[in-house]
């Protein structure tokens, strides 16, 4: 059983318009809400490849049983960790136009130091059973700088291996607690190292911890870069895909974390997550994909070997 942790979830709203009119009124072709949040949509994901997967989320108020009410209607198996505050709305709007997206995410509520010990023990719990723990988006106000590392160290205590995708100072700490895989898209990448170029900065993120982390660095459209400790490859698309990217890097990030329960290879781990990606791009919201695309799509991911910076 993969276990996937949101620690900040949120409702998500999705509309979809011709394009979006500034400081206009607005009129949305369509409007979707769900569950959502990186770690929760990772968990659709899986349940949808059939995989066994438990989603593990704080959620408190109206909103937080909105969550849990939907994510039990989508047949997903949920461990919900009580806390106090609202959960947190976020609101992504799809261009159909152009393809883009433009999102608004709350902050959401500041966690108390009861309620982040709430969510750990409930982890804690969790990991006897677990195959792989999936670590996703960003730590709620309140919570300090090292809560991922924190969840890192018990999963590794537990040997359980630990799949991390995460921003800012979480991810330069969580990184340091020695996670099996870390998933930065090109900013956190960016951010994280401080270096442009993205064969250094991935090889900067990993200098100093563990010798068999595996860095995956996704790019959009221009697909994935892998380093890992068996070798280095970048895995690209076949062709360019438009719709709502909202989900892209979650629907990877499920792909990775399938590939690390299977002990998959690295180059079929790949190919998995680039046509997950796009098929999830394809699809009208995050946590989702269109089935037909990625089945069509993976055969025709093209994985290269590259070669370490000297």
């Amino acid at each position: 059983m993969i276990v996937a942790v949101t620690p900040n979830p949120a409702w998500d709203v999705t509309y979809h318009l011709e394009r979006l009119a500034h400081h206009r009124a607005n009129r949305p072709l369509s409007v979707a809400g769900r569950a959502g949040g990186k770690g929760i949509n990772v968990a659709r994901v899986l349940h949808s490849l059939g995989v066994a997967v438990t989603a593990v989320a704080p959620l408190g108020g109206a909103t937080g049983e909105r969550i849990r009410a939907d994510l039990v209607a989508a047949g997903l198996a949920l461990t919900s960790v009580p806390v106090s505050g609202e959960t947190r709305n976020t609101t992504t709007i799809v261009e159909t136009a152009s393809g883009g997206a433009t999102s608004l995410n709350e902050l959401g509520p500041a966690r108390t130091t009861e309620d982040w010990a709430r969510l750990v023990g409930a982890v804690a719990e969790l990991l006897p059973a677990a195959s792989v723990l999936v670590l996703s988006g960003s730590l709620p106000p309140g919570v300090p700088v090292d809560g991922y590392a924190e969840l890192v160290r018990a999963a590794r205590a537990a040997r359980v291996p630990v799949l991390l995708d995460a921003s800012g100072p979480a991810l330069v700490a969580g990184v340091a607690a020695g996670p099996d895989v870390v998933k930065p898209n090109a900013d956190e990448l960016r951010a994280a190292t401080g270096e442009s170029d993205p064969l250094r900065a991935v090889a900067r993120l990993s200098a100093g911890t563990r010798a068999d982390l595996a860095v995956v660095a996704s790019f959009g459209p221009d697909g994935v870069l892998a380093a890992t400790d068996v070798g280095w490859w970048r895995a690209v698309p076949p062709d360019a895909v438009r719709g709502n990217a909202t989900g892209a890097g979650d629907a990877a990030v499920a792909a990775l974390a399938r590939g690390m329960a299977e002990d998959s290879p690295w180059p079929e781990r790949l190919r998995d997550a680039v046509a997950l990606s796009a098929a999830a791009v394809a699809a009208p919201a995050a946590g989702d994909v269109a089935g037909e695309l990625y089945r069509s799509w993976r055969p025709r991911v093209r994985v290269d070997a590259v070669e370490p910076p000297g």
